[in-house]
């Protein structure tokens, strides 16, 4: 009996370590691709209400998670394991995400130091891109050294572009965009 127990632990583990993989898959090819971008969209706009559209994907989730706790309630213990896995990655995810990172919950927490800070670094250079491309750090409990995101970010060079946007369309048509055309050409 304590061999199952066990074995029944290192599956709930191993699953959700595997679903933190999974979330950076969706979360970077699936909510940042074509076909998943109109639901995540409202996660990185400002949204009035408690609820965005990107929640969508809880409750799509949660669904298949409450099916496999009825199928491993019928056919195996270690289906069952499975779907406590992903349900302690949810509620994980719940906790990291949307109470310290996007602070949804009624009271707040800022941490100032360790994994913690880290992660809401990370989380916040992930949305300190407009639109769905050029992001970096699609984890979301794993999160990479910032320095890593920020210098590609640099690479990229997304976010001076977006700078040079905000302060172009702040300053009105009365300055003509700055585009980098490559070398100078003569006209």
């Amino acid at each position: 009996m304590t061999f199952e127990i066990v074995l029944y632990a290192l599956i709930v583990l191993v699953t959700v370590a595997a679903m933190e993989v999974f979330a950076w898959a969706m979360h970077k090819f699936v909510m940042h691709g074509q076909s998943g971008w109109n639901w995540h969209k409202s996660h990185h706009e400002e949204t009035e209400g408690f609820f965005e559209k990107n929640d969508l994907y809880a409750a799509v989730f949660s669904v298949m998670a409450v099916a496999l706790f009825f199928l491993g309630h019928a056919l195996s213990p270690v289906i069952l394991a499975v779907a406590w896995g992903i349900t302690l990655y949810g509620l994980l995810y719940f906790i990291a995400h949307d109470g310290l990172v996007h602070q949804r919950w009624p009271f707040r927490y800022v941490p100032h130091r360790g994994y913690a800070k880290r992660l809401v670094q990370a989380h916040r250079l992930h949305h300190a891109v407009e639109g769905k491309d050029h992001c970096v750090s699609f984890g979301f409990l794993y999160a990479p050294p910032i320095d890593k995101l920020k210098m590609e970010l640099r690479r990229s060079g997304v976010l001076d572009r977006e700078r040079i946007e905000r302060s172009v369309t702040a300053q009105g048509s009365a300055h003509a965009p700055v585009r980098d055309e490559g070398p100078s050409r003569s006209r």
